[in-house]
Formats: C-alpha cells, structure tokens, sequence
C-alpha cells in the first residue's frame, strides 16, 4: 500500500514536465546611432530575450514581399510538430500554384514533390510556386491558408500586419512591419529545420531525374558573414530591398530585419553592421538549460498536488560586456494556485530584474487540466507527501 503512495506522489510530481515557459517581450532600445541610415525601417533583436537593440521605424506598415515565406513555413513546421502532416507527404501541384511568377523551382501542374523538398525550395530559393503548394496542401486553398496566417500573426502579438498571399507578390492589403517579422522569426528559430535549410548556399531537387534544379541561396550572408544562418530575403518594386536575417556566435543569437534597402549590396553592408554592433556589445548568459527545474509547487485540492515546472527551451539573459550576471536578480510572483486550473492558465512569472528595473519578464502558463481532488485522493496525497516526497521535488521558490 506504502508503495503504491510512493508511485502516485511521484505521477504527480513528473506531470509538471509538461508546463512550459513563454518569453515575454522587453522593449528597450540600447543604440544610439542609426545602424541602418538607408533603410526605411529596421529592428535588431537578441532572440533569446526579444530585446531590441536598436530600431527605426520598427511599426510602420510596409509590403514585406517574400519575407511573408516566414509565415508560410512556420505553419507548415508547426502543422508537422502537431502531427497533421509529415515531411514525407507528397504534395500535388494545382495549376494555380505552378502559375506563380517570380522566383519559383518550376513546378508542373500534377508534379508531386514531398513537404521536405517543398520546403527547402522555399527556404533556399523562394520559391514562390512552392510557397503556395504548401498553402494549398495545409489549408485546402490559398485563400483558407491566408486567414490561418492572420490569425497567427494575431496570436504573435504582430499588431502591424496583413497578409493576402503565402509568398509575398504585390497585393492590396499586404503589409507587415520590422518589429512583427522580428517576432515572428523568433517563432520560426524554435524549428532547427528552418535554419538548417536557410543556412545552405547551394543544393539540389529532384537530383538523379531527368530535371535536377540547382537551389541558390538569395540571402549571400550566409556565405560571407561568420554565424548567419538564415533566414528570408525579399524584394519587389513597391517592397525595395528586405531582409530578415539571423546569426549565432558564442550562444548569442540575434534577429535582424530591415526593409525598404535601396540595393542588395546596402541591406547586406547594413545588416552586416547591425549584427557587428551587437556580437562586439554583448553576450548570452544562460540562467536555465532546457529540461532544467525552474521551480517545484504544490496546486492546492489538486489531483495531482506538486508540479515541477521545467524550462522547454534555454532560458537566457542578455548582458553587456564586462557587466556581472549575479547583478541580474529573479524575482517571482505567482497566481493563487489552487485546482481546477485549465491548459493555457497563467500560474505566474519570473521577473528578471537588474537595479530594481525590471529588464525581462517570463510567464509560466499550464498545458496540462489539473482537476479538483476528491476525499479520498486528497488523503492519499497528505500521507504520500509526508512519507516519500524526494528532497528535489518539494515546493521551491
């Protein structure tokens, strides 16, 4: 009977696995000088905390072009990560998408390629027919596929835009700003395929057919700047010159957009000097691994009374050069934790503080249903708790 209390307390505890934590965003602008004179809008951002480093313009509406891939692909990664589809699914080829003008991999109405080789078309070479392939195979047309990409970008916070079509050619209506694509390739970072493909300069499709096609990157930083790995170019005549571009050194992962470049040889120099700015300023401090405990709490009448709360990703701060992590202070505050609590309820936050100012913030919300004990549970509970709950696992913080 004792062993069976053991088993039950311990369930209880390891179901907190399945919390997660979600970055909130910190707003602060740390450059002085303009880092982008000949863009029309531009926002550089440490992807770990969402802080900007510098901006100009960040929220000013303008037509992205294809940078609007982002969202094309974040939904096909996402879609894969539930389960609705495989990389492996073939996807037919309708004679609306293989009509695309622009950059495109050439596909023939009823070819069939798979989501993986789809995708990396994307990735790469901006493949416009494959952008809407994908939009029709996700969301049964085009049209269906851009009222899901609105209403995630709603769901990002990305207040400034609208889309009309997967791929980014001119239409009424469509327009994003720096600071949302900035949020939304942090979103997409949390994909390492994304990176893994807008990292290549040069591959291949349908290799060993009678129609093999070369796949050369559009974005020329990943050759020629150390730690750039991506992520979306664009250009029409309205849009200009864009880019929303990534690079990693040393754990330090920074987001970079700027819109509106008069050449492709000015947005690269810019972006360039945006990413040096911030590599020769800061550094990346690590405050929890993925997997590592952020906290253990009791959920009062709960079925399963302690949850340990893990970090599903790296948890870091951003920290200027010669500066001292311990000057960084955790602060917590929870919600009155006490069962029913529902998947997608708050529980609390983590306030990272430095000088009594608050510099980040991280919100810690359920993904699981936690439901109201019984009698005979909570009783179960007390005595389980009080014979065999490990050191690690009692209440912190």
């Amino acid at each position: 009977m004792l062993k069976k209390l053991s088993r039950m307390v311990l369930a209880g505890c390891l179901l907190g696995a399945s919390l997660f934590i979600c970055l909130g965003h910190t707003y602060a602008v740390e450059a002085e000088q303009d880092l982008a004179p000949h863009a029309v809008s531009a926002v550089l951002m440490d992807a770990g905390t969402g802080k900007v480093l510098f901006e100009k313009n960040p929220h000013l509406s303008l037509p992205p072009a294809s940078i609007t891939k982002l969202m094309t692909m974040l939904l096909v990664m996402e879609a894969v990560g539930q389960g609705k589809i495989t990389l492996k699914d073939p996807v037919r080829v309708s004679e609306h998408a293989a009509s695309m003008g622009g950059t495109q991999i050439f596909l023939e109405p009823g070819e069939q390629m798979s989501v993986h080789d789809m995708l990396k078309g994307v990735a790469i070479a901006s493949a416009n027919d494959a952008s809407v392939a994908l939009a029709e195979f996700l969301g049964g047309t085009e049209g269906n596929f851009v009222r899901m990409m609105n209403e995630r970008a709603r769901q990002l916070g990305m207040k400034n835009t609208h889309f009309q079509n997967a791929n980014g050619l001119p239409a009424k209506n469509h327009y994003s700003s720096a600071y949302d694509i900035a949020l939304l390739s942090r979103e997409i970072l949390k994909y390492p395929l994304i990176t893994k493909f807008t990292g290549i300069y040069q591959d291949y499709l349908r290799q060993g057919s009678k129609k093999p096609f070369w796949l050369v990157n559009t974005n020329k930083l990943v050759r020629y700047y150390q730690g750039v790995d991506g992520l979306k170019t664009g250009y029409t005549s309205e849009a200009r010159f864009c880019l929303a571009a990534t690079a990693k050194r040393e754990g330090l992962r920074l987001v970079s957009v700027v819109m509106g470049e008069p050449d492709a040889k000015t947005r690269n120099a810019e972006v360039a000097g945006m990413f040096d700015y911030a590599f020769n300023q800061y550094t990346s401090h690590t405050l929890y691994k993925k997997g590592d405990v952020v906290a253990v709490k009791k959920i009062e009448k709960g079925d399963h009374r302690t949850l340990v709360i893990r970090a599903n990703q790296p948890i870091t701060i951003l920290v200027k050069k010669g500066e001292h992590p311990q000057s960084y202070k955790k602060k917590w505050t929870w919600t009155t934790l006490q069962a029913p609590i529902k998947p997608g309820q708050s529980l609390g936050k983590i306030q990272i503080e430095k000088e009594g100012q608050v510099v980040q913030e991280l919100e810690l919300v359920s993904t699981v249903e936690i439901k109201r004990a019984n009698l005979w549970t909570s009783i179960k509970q007390a005595i389980g708790e009080v014979l065999f709950l490990p050191d690690e696992l009692k209440e912190t913080e």
